[in-house]
Formats: structure tokens, C-alpha cells, sequence
């Protein structure tokens, strides 16, 4: 169903070219390109998804345990992924979502359920700056393969604050601090966080912090891209 409705919008909107390299494509991208996309592989921690020996829990996990429960990623940041993903975020190509969504509904485990799928919440002057939060374009497919309830209004982010992308790693645990608040109360939910890019887990370490505050029995985030563990780790 996710699959049929990516070919169908990237039909309408790239006329049958491959986004990547504008050969002919079925889809938004053609085999060659698809074959392409960094596919994360091996052993992974399961609570933050970055390379562990026999994929227990990382020592960074172990030593500083995150709010959140388990991340699925399904591609590495970096080429050609990282085109499609800032393609979709900064150049609004909407197109782009249910391709993004389709790559992570193939990573979930077989029958995966949870009682919500929660976006990460834009602010509402980034929403009004950008016109749609691609979080929530990536949800939507997730919602449809999985059948799960897609719950964007559980969690707000209740102050604006600079860019993740633009402050140093060292930096972004603090520029978020505070900055989520639930809307109601989730006692006993388990819930799946979306968002495009992980890289040192802030803003999802902080949100899954909120929920739990909230009443969530256990939080999980279902992301796109995972960076690379970083060069001193």
C-alpha cells in the first residue's frame, strides 16, 4: 500500500525520472540509485542504534541510560540518503515522505503495534517558517503500513529553540531542555517517535523524557537516518 502510493505521488511529481539521477524510474527512485541508499547493517545497540559488538546495549547506554526504550533507523546519514532527507525538509519535495516512510516501515519487526505514533513536534514558528513538519509526512505512511494511531496532537513543543543542526554536538542537550510538554495524560501507552535524522538523540531523548513524565510506559523511536558515531566516541 506505502509502496503503490510512493510510485503514484513521484509519478505526479518527478514525471517518471529518478529524484536522484533523473534516469527512468518506476518510483521516486530508480534500482540502480534505490540499490544505493545507505541500508544500516551489522550489529546495532538496540536502545540508540549505533554500532555495538553483538548488538548488546552500547557502553554510552549503559553509562547515561536515555529516556527512550529502543530505536529502529533505517539508513545511515550519508549519501545519497542525505540528499533525499534535506531534500524533504528544506526544499519541501513532499514527494520525497512516503519513500522516507516506506524505508522504515521495512525496518519495523513483523506486527509491530504501539498505541501511538507521535511526530516530533515542530514549534509553531518553525511550522509557520517551513509549512509542514516533515516528521509528520514521514508518520503519516507509517500510520497506514502499520495501522497504528498517528497522534500528532500528544505533545507540543511548548518554547522555540535555535536549530540542532546549527550548535555544537556538546551543545544540544541543553538547547532542548524543556522545551516538550504533553498534552495529556498517557498512562501506560507505549509510543513511536518519528523524525528524519538522529544524531546525538537530544531532542528525542528529551521528548521521550516528557512522555514518560506523562504516563508512558515505554517509548520508541522509529527514525529515518542514523549519523555515524562520532570520530571520538
Amino acid at each position: 500500500m506505502l509502496g503503490t502510493l510512493a510510485r503514484r505521488i513521484a509519478n505526479l511529481a518527478f514525471g517518471g525520472g529518478c529524484y536522484l539521477c533523473r534516469g527512468a524510474a518506476r518510483g521516486v527512485l530508480c534500482a540502480a540509485c534505490d540499490a544505493d541508499l545507505p541500508r544500516l547493517a551489522g550489529a546495532t545497540c538496540p536502545r540508540c542504534a549505533l554500532p555495538s559488538p553483538d548488538g548488546a546495549t552500547c557502553g554510552r547506554c549503559l553509562a547515561r541510560p536515555p529516556a527512550y526504550d529502543a530505536t529502529i533507523a533505517a539508513l545511515a546519514y550519508a549519501f545519497p540518503a542525505d540528499v533525499l532527507v534535506q531534500g524533504l525538509k528544506f526544499r519541501g519535495e513532499l514527494a520525497l515522505a512516503p519513500l522516507l516512510g516506506q524505508a522504515l516501515a521495512a525496518c519495523l519487526p513483523r506486527g509491530a503495534r504501539v498505541d501511538f505514533i507521535l511526530p516530533v513536534p515542530l514549534s509553531a514558528t518553525r511550522l509557520r517558517e517551513r509549512g509542514f513538519n516533515q516528521a509528520l509526512e514521514i508518520a503519516r505512511g507509517l500510520a497506514a503500513a502499520t495501522g497504528c494511531r498517528l497522534a500528532p496532537q500528544l505533545a507540543e513543543r511548548s518554547r522555540d529553540t535555535p536549530p540542532q543542526v546549527d550548535l555544537p554536538l556538546a551543545d544540544r542537550a541543553r538547547n532542548v531542555r524543556g522545551a516538550f510538554s504533553c498534552t495529556q495524560a498517557l498512562e501506560r501507552a507505549e509510543i513511536a517517535v518519528v523524525d528524519d535524522v538522529m544524531t546525538t538523540g537530544a531532542t528525542l531523548d528529551e521528548l521521550a523524557a516528557a512522555l514518560k513524565r506523562a504516563g508512558a510506559a515505554r517509548v520508541v523511536n522509529w527514525v529515518v537516518a542514523r549519523t555515524p558515531p562520532p570520530a571520538d566516541a
